[in-house]
């Protein structure tokens, strides 16, 4: 009888989880079109991506103070979040990293990125195009990769040169 029980038991199992898969969970709703479009803003090392606008860095500073200093610090110091000037020559071997944007990151246009996408991280996707080339420009500029008066732009921003541009290991994709 014990056995009974237990086929009797693993048979309403199945049944039961049968029946919960022939039935799709009703979480959400499908993505429309325009849902994605507002989240696929990727930007590629290339620049592919970028949208029209520009910024300098003076214009960065006076977006970086209202926006960004609480997190970051004076001049991108960092404290209570990540520094994001310093750390040249961090990287080699027997020197403890400090991982900045000036010292770490290959690409300026992931800086954009990242921003657009992200910061401020109390209001993500809340800057402007013009504020995140500005921003952008005045964080390269502190990190002495483009001059103080450099205009920063969808063609001009793929060209800065970081620091660390040649300190990744590709990684070759399988194509699909």
């Amino acid at each position: 009888m014990f056995s009974l029980e237990r086929l009797a038991f693993a048979a309403l199992l199945c049944a039961a989880t049968a029946a919960a898969a022939a039935e799709p969970p009703k979480l959400g709703q499908a993505a429309s079109p325009s849902d994605i479009a507002a989240w696929d803003i990727s930007i590629a090392p290339d620049g592919a991506g970028l949208p029209p606008g520009q910024g300098t860095s003076a214009q960065g500073e006076a977006v970086y103070v209202s926006k960004c200093l609480a997190c970051h610090g004076e001049k991108g110091a960092g404290k209570p979040n990540d520094v994001l000037v310093g750390g040249a020559g961090s990287l080699a071997a027997g020197q403890t990293p400090v991982k900045t944007v000036g010292s770490f990151w290959p690409y300026a246009t992931t800086l954009f990125d990242y921003i657009r996408r992200a910061m401020p991280y109390h209001e993500p996707k809340s800057l402007t195009a013009d504020e995140v080339y500005a921003v952008s420009a005045y964080i390269l500029a502190l990190n002495g990769i483009i001059g103080a008066g450099d205009v920063i732009d969808a063609q001009s921003l793929p060209k800065v040169k970081m620091p660390n541009r040649d300190g990744f290991v590709p990684f070759p994709r399988v194509p699909r």
